[in-house]
């Protein structure tokens, strides 16, 4: 079963693709290897012949037929098997001198080049002897025969063709040997990913990819995977959270809502005392859709959809003009709003995000900050070019280990709930944090909370003035 599945993988096919081209590949240049090689020892051979030719015609000029007699046979007195090939015949073809018994058939009619076999009279059953020769007719009508022995050539060209032979068929089984290993491995780990996840398909959730830590495609690719599985799992844990949370900041709002409807309908009451029912019944309606309302903005935070919507925006504006609205309110509670905003901060991002995050910083900060107290704003631009707000209180500020729990949703630290809002606000600004890609932290102002946004650098300006600490 393993077997058939690892033939029939895309892996497997993609390796004996490659191993065809690549042996396709290897034999041209075998080929080429090897035909250059022959045609080297061929032109070598000829040359020889050619230059011996030349110099036994002009022996013949010089010294006629018996000079030429003594210099034939004085050159195929060598030993057999390494040594030139020649005989010199008369007109009738009868041998001279040489170490030819005969003249070959295949070297009878006109002069040209020939191949032919020898065969050794001392030990006929030793495989004939290779030989190449040219035929030349000499003046008087003599017949000059002049080769070389071509044996050990024959031998070197078999054994460059073994070899080459050999070295291809190596390759086409180490091509496929490596398709084989490249194949199972690769099979193996998709086989684990593949289990990992059937096991999430079936409901565990907790199930992870493996990752062997060799930093490749695979690692990468699980490690996604993992960090997806893991954002997942985070979003169901927030919305199982957010159910149990609306249920019960919902609940009683709703059913103080009924009730008073109730007692309204049920209380022979006057026109005023039905209008204070209404105006109640209003304000606990709002509250309501201001909750729905915010987990609607937080969630447009978190989807993304909104950044095709970005403009590039002055934060130093967008935190003046927020300072505004709540600088009446902080002079009717005793508190001191300060601003420090540099000019030509920009930023790309969603205005009315952005305005909201800023108004539910301050809404927290006003909610927290006893009299007398101070809220100090501050917007600035780091050396590295890259924007900042911060929001800083003298309030009672918030324990370093809660700091991350109060950016989720619902999270209020007043357990009793007593105190005005949803526990939405921090978690709206870090899903606007998020969106905007920038990074949000909580700090202790001593006393006091200060939250800080970095976001994003697009462009130079003035670095950063130094930020308000409050006393």
């Amino acid at each position: 079963m393993f077997r058939n599945r690892l033939f029939r993988t895309s892996t497997f096919r993609y390796a004996m693709l490659y191993m065809a081209v690549f042996g396709l590949s290897v034999c041209g240049v075998l080929v080429f290897v090897y035909w250059s090689t022959v045609s080297v020892i061929d032109a070598q051979s000829d040359d020889t012949i050619e230059a011996e030719i030349t110099g036994l015609a002009e022996q013949y000029r010089e010294r006629s037929v018996v000079g030429l007699v003594e210099i034939i046979r004085e050159r195929s007195s060598g030993e057999s098997g390494r040594r030139g090939v020649y005989l010199l015949t008369d007109p009738f073809l009868t041998p001279l001198a040489g170490n030819l018994t005969g003249w070959p058939e295949s070297a009878k009619g006109a002069p040209r080049w020939i191949d032919f076999h020898i065969k050794q009279a001392a030990r006929p059953t030793l495989r004939p002897q290779i030989a190449r020769a040219r035929t030349f007719k000499l003046e008087g009508g003599f017949h000059l025969l002049v080769g070389r022995d071509l044996t050990e050539r024959a031998a070197f060209r078999e054994t460059i063709t073994n070899a080459l032979i050999w070295a291809l068929l190596a390759t086409l089984a180490l091509g496929f040997g490596g398709g084989l290993l490249l194949s199972r491995n690769f099979l193996r780990r998709l086989d684990a990913i593949n289990l990992g996840s059937r096991a999430i398909l079936h409901g565990d959730l907790t199930q992870r990819m493996p990752v062997t830590g060799y930093a490749d495609e695979f690692d990468r690719l699980a490690q996604n995977l993992n960090d997806m599985l893991d954002q997942i799992e985070r979003l169901m844990e927030g919305m199982r959270g957010v159910a149990d949370n609306i249920a019960h900041d919902l609940r009683s709002p709703i059913s103080r809502l009924r009730s008073r409807l109730e007692v309204t309908l049920m209380a022979q009451s006057n026109p005023e005392e039905y209008r204070a029912a209404l105006t109640k019944t209003i304000e606990e309606t709002d509250g309501i859709l201001d909750t729905f309302n915010a987990l609607l903005a937080i969630a447009l935070a978190e989807s993304g959809v909104l950044r095709d919507r970005f403009e590039r925006l002055d934060l130093g504006a967008l935190v003046r003009d927020a300072a505004d609205l709540y600088s009446a309110a902080a002079d009717d509670r005793g508190l001191r709003l300060e601003v420090n905003a540099a000019d030509d901060c920009l930023i790309d991002g969603d205005r009315n995000l952005l305005s909201q995050a800023i108004t539910n910083l301050l809404d927290n900060a006003f909610n927290h900050t006893p009299e007398n107290g101070a809220i100090a704003l501050a917007v600035w631009r780091d050396a590295d070019g890259r924007p900042g707000f911060a929001i800083s209180d003298t309030g009672p500020g918030i324990a370093a280990e809660e700091r991350e729990r109060v950016l989720e949703r619902f999270v209020r630290l007043d357990d009793s709930r007593s105190t005005p809002g949803s526990g939405l606000g921090l978690s709206q600004v870090a899903a606007t944090a998020r969106l905007h890609y920038a990074e949000l932290s909580l700090e202790d102002n001593q006393p006091g909370l200060r939250v800080r946004l970095r976001f994003p650098a697009i462009a130079n300006g003035p670095e950063s003035p130094k930020l308000l600490s409050l006393q």
